[in-house]
Formats: C-alpha cells, structure tokens, sequence
C-alpha cells in the first residue's frame, strides 16, 4: 500500500472541500496506514493525527449492538425476544407495538419507532428518562413491517444493556467491548475526551465562514440519553483495531459465529446509499461481488465513516471535522481507497431527464419529528431542501447544525419512484417514495428515514 498516495489525496480533498482537520487509515493484510491533515482547532491549532479524537455520532451504534450481542452469546438476551421481558416499563404510543417489539426490530432499525425524541433540557435526561418519554414518540410502521432508522431505538437497546447487566450503560460498555478490544481512545463523555488531543467541529455559515460547533459532539451537559445511539468518541487509530476485531473471531470477546452473524442480512433497503440492507446493524454493501459492511455517523459539524470488506481483510476509516462537507470528504476517501487498494469503482447513478408530470406528483413538504423535507420544482428541475423544524431551532439553547439548502434531484431509471440527489452536501444520497394502494405518494426515504409527506406544494 502506498502511504504517499494515500496522504496527497486526503490532502487534497480535505483543502478543495475546506475541511479544518481529517484523519484516514486504512487496514489491508495485516498493514495499516494512516493520512491526516489540517488542525484541531482553527482558534488553537494542533496538528491532527491517527490519536485525535472526534465524534463517532451514530458509528457508535456497531459498539452497542456488538455489545447486545455478546450477551446474547452469554444466554442473557434473546435476539427474537419482546423488548418488554428486559424493559418491562416499555411504553410507546401504541399498546399493541410496545408488545410487540423485539430487540432485533431495535438493532436492524425494525421497530417503527420516527426517528428519536428531541433533548428539550429537561428533566431526567437518563436512558431511563427517556424510555419514560417514549410514549411522545411518533410511530410510523407497525413492528417488523420496513426498515426506518431509529436514534431512539438504539438508546432503547442501551437501556436492555443497563437493566440485563445492572451497570450504568457506559459502564456496562467498557467491561463488555472497550477494554476487552483494547480500545483505550475510545471514550463517552467530556471528561474523557478532555484528558486527549480532540478535534473541534465546524459548520459553514451562508457565507462561507466556518465556525466553532457548539456543544462538541453530542456531549450535552448531564445528558446520557443519547448515547448508546452515537455518543463515543475515538481515534482513526482505534477505529482500525475495532475494524481488525470485527475481522477477527471475536478474541474470546464473543464467538465468531456470534460476531459473524451481525453480517447476515435480517432486512432488505431499497435505493439506499447507506446500503442494501442491514445485518445487525451493520449496513451491507455490495460492491462489485465483494460483501462488505459499514456504518457512518453525522454530528454537529463532524462525520465519521468505516467500512469493512472481510472477505479481502480490509478496512478503512474517515474522519472529517466540517459540515456539511465532512460527508462528501469521507464519502470520497472511501471511493478512492476502494479503487486504489481493492480496484472496485463504484458506479455513479445517472438520473433521468427532467418530467413535469412525475414532478408535480411529489412536490411538497414532508417530515419526521425533528425536520422538515421540501420538494419543489420550478418547471424544469427538481429540488430537495431538508433541515431542522423552525420550532425546535428557536427553543433550542444550543446551536444547532445549519440545514442542507434547495439541492437538485433527479429520478432514476426503472418504477420511477426511486431518485437521486445530484448536487450540495448531500450529492449522491438515494432513496425512494412511498405510495398507498392507491397509487398516492405518502412519504420519501432520505437516509434511511421515512419521511411522511404533510403536504402538496400549492
């Protein structure tokens, strides 16, 4: 593998896209190398290295479903079981769900349970705190029924860790996974990442000028809810021993039939570029024959992305501490490590022409419970705008990440249901709308979300 390379390309990507700070490493037979760039902190620079920190953001849901998994290796949980026999407080909108749910409809994002319930500041901000407010939480398919990612899911799941193990979830976490992998920059709240080198997130103002995110990661102050769903922070450098560990047969951790499971399909995804469905949490790839699996996560200006192709022992990782352009930064990292060490191209999605009939089927507004999705068009193309509910901008005390402005969109060849997003830090998202047995458009996927559609454009 060449190391040079490796660094002039990560260099310069992360100048073209604007990124303050980035770290790469990619593992193939036993070798890993590593490529780094840019600084932590605009305002007080260290240069960035395979041991700074950044966030993991939803990354680190492949430690907690790891971590579920061992117990179900243990004989302590049951993947088919009702989520009730380890929560038995479970209660959600609907009776007949709460009973239902099993702790495999959690990890494969099966549930039905929108997207997660907004941190308001107040009260008991515990996974126990919000298992109690689950209640407020839209459901949008029955059980079992499709695929919609779940942040609330997985911090459900966290609270099954806590109540079968009877540790605090973080606790609970590092004697089931972190110190077991020996994984010491792999760390949950501020007074770890305090104590090591970490990188600052930005976010680009309508001017272009970066500034500071605020609060770093998900770190909240007293909060721990969200944790178990994407609040670890780690190292390029750790991230490649997690990457080495799940190439592995588990190191006495869990057995490898157990750790190789979490690769088996348990659900199909349509036009996704996360993926083509997912195992146990893990999203499957396939690229070009070769089964891969991997996982990204999006935070307050920082991404985190890796993938793992076992079947050629490789692995790489991407870290980016700028939004939205930390995405297409680690997005392509990946496509050119891929091409580079593994001569796999991935395929570019080409959309069809512009359709004013098609247009004006799908043109309005559509939402989950914290944002807001705009279709519009202007009679000769397609636009897709998505950000943060104005409601919940103006009674946060935090800032919050700026939303993803008016991108153009086309369809793809075949149903004509399924697109593509062409420009903008979203460029090269896929998805799908969703129609009832009338043939009406009800919703759109954008990243693995069910977005239900509120509105027709006027």
């Amino acid at each position: 593998m060449s190391q040079d390379k490796l660094s002039e390309f990560v260099k310069a990507q992360a100048a073209e896209l604007g990124v303050p700070g980035v770290s790469v490493g990619v593992f193939l037979d036993g070798q890993e190398i590593y490529a780094s760039h840019g600084v932590t902190n605009l305002d007080h620079p260290l240069p960035v290295d395979e041991n700074t920190l950044f966030p993991l953001a939803s990354v680190s849901k492949t430690f907690t479903a790891t971590a579920l998994m061992r117990l179900v290796a243990e004989g302590k949980v049951d993947l088919h079981a009702p989520v009730r026999r380890y929560v038995p407080e479970l209660k959600l909108a609907d009776e007949q769900a709460a009973a239902q749910i099993t702790v495999l409809n959690l990890l494969n994002h099966t549930a039905g349970l929108d997207w997660n319930l907004m941190d308001d500041g107040e009260g008991d901000r515990s996974l126990a705190g919000l298992v109690a407010k689950l209640p407020q939480l839209p459901l949008i398919a029955a059980p079992g029924s499709r695929a919609s990612y779940s942040q609330a899911g997985y911090n459900l799941a966290g609270r099954i860790i806590e109540k079968v193990t009877g540790l605090p979830f973080e606790q609970a976490m590092d004697s089931l996974v972190l110190k077991p992998v020996g994984l010491s920059d792999t760390v949950y709240g501020l007074a770890e990442v305090m104590v090591r080198k970490f990188a600052v997130g930005y976010n680009r103002d309508d001017d272009g000028e970066l500034r500071a995110a605020r609060p770093w990661g998900a770190f909240k102050e007293g909060a721990r809810g969200d944790n178990p769903g994407g609040g670890l922070a780690s190292s390029v450098s750790d991230l490649l021993r997690w990457a080495r560990f799940q190439l592995g047969d588990g190191d006495g951790v869990l057995p490898a039939a157990e750790l190789h499971r979490m690769r088996e399909q348990t659900v199909g995804l349509r036009a996704s570029t996360l993926g083509d469905g997912f195992g146990v949490c893990w999203f499957l790839h396939d690229l070009d024959g070769l089964h891969a699996i991997g996982h990204g996560g999006s935070g307050n200006g920082q991404f985190a992305e890796l993938l793992i192709v076992p079947e050629r022992n490789f692995a790489v990782v991407s870290l980016a501490n700028v939004g939205p352009d930390g995405y297409p930064f680690n997005q392509s990292v990946v496509r050119w490590a891929l091409e580079h060490y593994l001569g796999v191209v991935e395929k570019t999605a080409e959309p069809l022409a512009y359709d004013e009939e098609a247009a004006q089927q799908i043109v309005g507004r559509y939402e989950i419970d914290a944002m807001n999705l705009d279709i519009a068009t202007d009679g000769a193309r397609l636009t897709l705008a998505v950000g943060i509910k104005p409601e919940i901008r103006a009674a946060s005390s935090e800032d919050l990440p700026p939303d993803y402005p008016a991108a153009e969109m086309g369809f793809l060849p075949g149903d004509g249901d399924e697109y593509v997003i062409t420009d903008g830090g979203l460029k090269g998202q896929r998805g799908y709308f969703s129609r009832d047995e009338n043939g009406a458009i009800t919703g759109v996927d954008l990243a693995g979300r069910l977005f239900g559609r509120v509105a027709r454009a006027s």
